[in-house]
């Protein structure tokens, strides 16, 4: 089953998270969420001098797009959340289908 609508999960450093934000907005996407978030990837934390730093900050931005918006969305994302060091962790992409969306204030459900 396809679905017309898919979930971008994008987990970023904090510091690349407001030019997301302004890009995704200029590009027609202004709903996003914001989420504050810890966690490692495959750097397994940070180590400055003898403390080991296990979970580190980062934002999580949920963006819900149509399916043939994703390449842009994620494009955009990647554009400029990357830091450009070649370092481990500027973050991951994750995309989901959607199965269902409805907007509380009136209880509808989006075809």
């Amino acid at each position: 089953m396809s679905s017309k609508y898919l979930m971008v999960r994008s987990i970023i450093r904090p510091e690349k998270a407001d030019a997301v934000l302004e890009s995704l907005l200029e590009a027609g996407y202004p709903a996003v969420t914001k989420i504050p978030v810890f966690g490692r990837g495959k750097q397994r934390g940070l180590k400055v001098g003898e403390v080991t730093y296990d979970e580190l900050p980062k934002e999580m931005l949920l963006c819900v797009v149509p399916d043939n918006d994703k390449d842009f969305v994620v494009k955009t994302v990647l554009d400029k959340a990357r830091t450009g060091k070649g370092n481990y962790g500027d973050g991951k992409i994750f995309v989901s289908p959607v199965e269902e969306i409805y907007t509380i204030s009136s209880g509808v459900k989006q075809d």
